[in-house]
């Protein structure tokens, strides 16, 4: 599992890093939940990671 989500990360967009450092609250919680999407669905096979990882 946790190679799924340092994959997701990995992969992470540029603007999605942005935003979670960002001091802008709206930004900043748009981000995180986006990253929360893309973890939920690695973790449920989907995102193209877990092919990944597996091989």
């Amino acid at each position: 599992m946790n190679a799924i989500i340092l994959r997701v990360i990995e992969r992470a967009p540029q603007w999605l890093r942005h935003d979670l450092e960002t001091k802008d609250a709206c930004a900043r919680a748009r981000a995180e939940e986006t990253l929360a999407a893309m973890i939920s669905d690695a973790l449920a096979g989907g995102y193209g990671v877990t092919k990944d990882i597996q091989g």
